[in-house]
């Protein structure tokens, strides 16, 4: 193989790896074109949700989605290729020959290339074991490495622990990389733990963005940035899980989860008295409601201008404020956004994986 000559460059461009659900492609169709342009969103199809036809299509123009429908059954009526839209196909170094030609298809029909996704922990292989199976990508689906993104998935950390375990693994697997020509290399992980119902509420709560710490950490290896949006890497703990207003609000390092029961049954008022308070935190952004569409709706509640909406337009708004915060901090100069010395809060308690406070509550310092 031919290998890449002296690593890759830095990549401006932001991977979200989002749930195809509908608060994710309502944040996903509400982008500027300048957004829109810096942003390569990785869309995880969901077993129980319809095919994505319909919501692909309300994306912006100059926004192009890998899509990966491995939680679908391996059947030609999957195939993305099928769709008539354009988009990149999401390949696993383990999917079935048949459905490996469907994705080269698929990259053939589009843009003409692909998203090569390697699971650090469920993948965990050798070396030569990993090249073996990325041959086998290659030679099945008639693409060349310099046509594929490789994204190394480190999944869910939500700890220091967690991250300390990942950042060996990540090395490990980028040193591997180094040895073909990929397009790009891309770090994801996913900082968001996988319950929220047992976190206070009527207060905000910071949560650390470990993600974002692991790719600091992993600095001098130069990988593009991904996260799972304000979502868990664990998919299945996606599903809601009360019907509080709650909204995940990201800033440097951390997110502020806000979950409301202020103010009696009427979800409209607890809304608007969430949103209040958020607009009136140190952490809403200067350009107010113009940072993001999602500000915008957030604003429009504060002000009583509009309903209490649903689990999916809380994730929505969410989700675009997400976007738009880590695409100012990606485009920041390179001084502000790698290799600093961030570390976990020290005036707020660490929470753990079921948003407990740790024992003792003593908040652990990043090594």
């Amino acid at each position: 193989m031919v290998s890449a000559p002296g690593g890759w460059p830095p990549d401006p461009v932001y991977r979200p790896v989002l749930a195809g659900r509908r608060g994710e492609w309502e944040a996903l169709t509400h982008l500027d074109d300048t957004a829109a342009a810096l942003l390569a969103p990785i869309v995880d199809v969901p077993a129980d949700e319809p095919g994505p036809v319909e919501a692909l299509r309300r994306l912006p123009a100059t926004l192009l989605p890998a899509v990966d429908v491995s939680a679908l059954p391996d059947t030609p009526e999957h195939d993305p290729v099928r769709w008539g839209v354009p988009l990149m196909p999401v390949i696993g170094l383990a999917e079935s020959d048949r459905r490996l030609g469907a994705h080269g298809a698929a990259a053939r029909a589009g843009a003409g290339r692909a998203v090569v996704r390697l699971r650090i922990g469920p993948d965990r292989v050798g070396p030569d074991a990993a090249t073996a199976a990325a041959e086998r990508v290659w030679r099945s689906t008639g693409l060349v490495p310099e046509q594929c993104d490789l994204l190394l998935d480190a999944g869910d950390v939500c700890c220091l622990a967690d991250v300390r375990l990942a950042e060996p693994r990540v090395r490990r697997a980028a040193q591997w990389a180094r040895r073909h020509a990929w397009r790009t290399v891309t770090v994801a992980a996913g900082g968001m733990p996988p319950a929220l119902s047992r976190l206070p509420v009527d207060e905000p709560v910071r949560l650390d963005r470990y993600d974002w710490l692991l790719w600091q950490r992993l600095a001098d290896l130069r990988l593009g940035y991904a996260d799972y949006g304000v979502g868990c890497a664990v998919r299945d703990a996606d599903a809601p899980g009360d019907r509080l207003p709650t909204l995940r609000w990201a800033d440097d390092g951390a997110w502020w989860i806000y979950r409301w029961c202020r103010r009696g049954g009427r979800g409209d008022e607890r809304l608007a008295d969430l949103c209040r308070t958020l607009v009136a935190a140190p952490h809403w952004p200067a350009a107010g409601s113009g940072f993001s569409w999602g500000d915008h709706e957030v604003l429009r509640r504060a002000r009583r201008g509009a309903g209490a909406g649903s689990p999916a337009n809380w994730i929505a708004w969410s989700t675009s404020h997400h976007l738009a915060h880590v695409l100012a901090a990606l485009v920041r100069p390179d001084r502000e956004q790698r290799g600093g010395s961030w570390r976990p809060g020290q005036d707020a308690p660490e929470w753990g994986r079921a948003g407990r406070p740790q024992r003792g509550g003593e908040a652990r310092r990043a090594g």
